[in-house]
């Protein structure tokens, strides 16, 4: 590999780390921005939630403006929008213009990555391609991964969250100069019309469509899926995304489409992006490993987020070596062994994990086998058969990624919250029957007033602390950790069987690949 493309390949991992890292990094201030501009808990969500609905209007659109207009100046304003959408959320002086400049820092940060990956596929020598797309989606894991505690450590230092967005300024600046030296230009550009009406229904469809996945309660999914809101928005996105295919199929017959739909006829390709919606999935489960440290292995909330380091690491390395596998054995045989490493690792949380050790074990298979997937091995199989197109594969498959990482909270957040429901009767089993009068239950020993519904993880804990007798304390607290170690049971198990289904699915495109061949 010459100067020039490590030089190119630097600046796109840089890229790609910084804007995968702001939606974890802003988890970390959201407390504090809630306060700063006297807002709701659920206004303050927005400021993620948008972020992440930026992100997924991005990446589809940026795929197809690469095809036509050119990887290097789509770059240049990616990473321009990103720097002025950062300096613009850190001088928002009310809500509302915060939120409109996380919009605008997302349309920047959105195609980055697509962008970095179509740029290898097409640039990069064949047997160099795995290992370079491993390292940029190893970037993108990482990234996620330590945002949140990257975040806690600048908040700690300043005391002041403008600075989690003012560092993105001399990054972007950086990356412009560098990347303006060793982007170089060598795609034959797509000359043809935009397909603006493909991209306003494809916004709306998936602006309606990630709207209602928000609305959705992981603690009574049925109901919450019965709700107005919900039904609505989601019956909406529903009808675009039908207008969207028809639009499509009459666009395709003069120019192309901004969705790939002689693509979408590919068996190869639609179990491609089913793959990558687990992927999404998969990822999205490991942010709840935090918790699991703190809540059920009780170590210190500002301890815990230092014993993801194992899973970090292993996520880097997971990812550098699936580049390397993909370049030696391909696509298929690296997402087989990706998968069998992440639903081994889900696997030991349940059975096996009581211990920090085991939970480091434990979440180095995870880590190893997502961060194996995430890089190389989809974006491979998404672009095989693309030709020059590889821009709006790209985006395609990155916007059901998106959509993975997007349902995937709502699933695993529901088994933790479902554990906590009618958590006194669950605790109260776990009392000594001597111990406690045949009138009273768990409230017989809470202050007085106290109750345990409509209440956080740390809300109960702190309630049963106060409690003066010790064997009792200790029997609800034990009782406690129980109930909560069910509830993450259930996540694991899930991701588990997330695992199960990406390896159930790669052989079956393994299978439809050697039909095809």
């Amino acid at each position: 590999m010459n100067r020039q493309l490590k030089g190119a390949l630097f600046v796109f991992a840089i890229g790609v780390f910084m804007a995968a890292l702001d939606n974890g990094i802003i988890t970390a201030s959201l407390t504090t921005l809630i306060y700063a501009f006297d807002v709701s808990a659920t206004w303050g969500s927005w400021t993620i939630t948008l972020y992440t609905l930026g992100l997924a209007i991005s990446v589809p659109i940026v795929g197809k403006l690469s095809d036509q207009f050119g990887r290097k100046r789509l770059f240049m304003i990616e990473v321009a929008l990103f720097g002025i959408g950062s300096l613009c959320v850190a001088l928002s002086p009310t809500f509302p213009l915060f939120l409109a400049s996380r919009f605008l820092q997302s349309l920047g940060g959105g195609g980055i990555f697509i962008i970095a990956s179509s740029y290898v596929l097409n640039t990069f020598p064949k047997d160099k391609q795995g290992r370079a797309l491993g390292l940029i989606g190893g970037m993108n894991g990482i990234a996620a991964i330590l945002g949140p505690n990257l975040g806690a450590i600048i908040l700690q230092a300043t005391g002041n969250w403008h600075w989690l967005f003012l560092i993105n300024i001399p990054i972007s600046v950086l990356l412009l100069i560098i990347g303006g030296r060793f982007i170089k230009e060598e795609q034959e550009l797509v000359k043809e019309k935009m397909d603006w009406a493909g991209i306003v229904f494809l916004t709306t469809a998936v602006l309606s469509l990630m709207y209602s996945l928000t609305l959705l309660e992981g603690e009574d999914l049925f109901k919450s899926l019965l709700k107005p809101t919900f039904f609505t928005f989601f019956l909406l996105a529903i009808v675009l995304f039908a207008v969207l295919f028809q639009v499509e199929k009459r666009v395709g017959a003069t120019r192309e489409p901004i969705l790939p739909m002689t693509l979408m006829k590919t068996p190869t390709f639609r179990w491609t992006l089913l793959l990558a919606s687990f992927s999404g999935m998969i990822l999205a489960s490991v942010i709840f490993i935090p918790g699991f440290i703190e809540q059920y292995l009780n170590i210190p909330r500002e301890q815990a987020g230092y014993w993801f380091t194992p899973l970090a690491l292993a996520s880097g390395i997971g990812a550098g070596g699936g580049g390397t596998l993909v370049d030696k054995k391909g696509p298929i045989y690296t997402l087989v062994t990706a998968s069998l490493l992440a639903l081994t690792g889900f696997l030991l949380f349940p059975l096996w994990v009581e211990s920090l050790w085991q939970m480091a074990v434990a979440s180095s298979f995870v880590g190893a086998g997502f961060g194996m997937m995430l890089g190389a091995p989809i974006n491979v199989l998404a672009t095989e058969n693309t030709s020059e197109r590889k821009g709006i594969a790209l985006g395609t498959t990155s916007l059901f990624r998106q959509l993975g990482m997007t349902i995937g909270p709502t699933m695993y957040a529901g088994f933790l919250a479902r554990s906590l429901t009618n958590v006194e009767e669950k605790v109260y089993n776990h009392l000594p029957n001597e111990a406690v009068p045949a009138q009273a239950g768990v409230t017989f020993y809470m202050p007085e007033g106290e109750g345990l519904q409509e209440k956080d993880y740390q809300s109960i804990k702190s309630t049963f602390e106060v409690i003066q007798d010790e064997e009792i304390r200790q029997s609800m607290l034990s009782g406690l950790h129980q109930v909560v170690g069910s509830g993450y049971n259930g996540l694991f198990l899930s991701s588990f069987c997330i695992s199960l289904l990406a390896l159930l699915g790669t052989l079956r495109l393994r299978k439809l690949r050697k039909m095809s061949s």
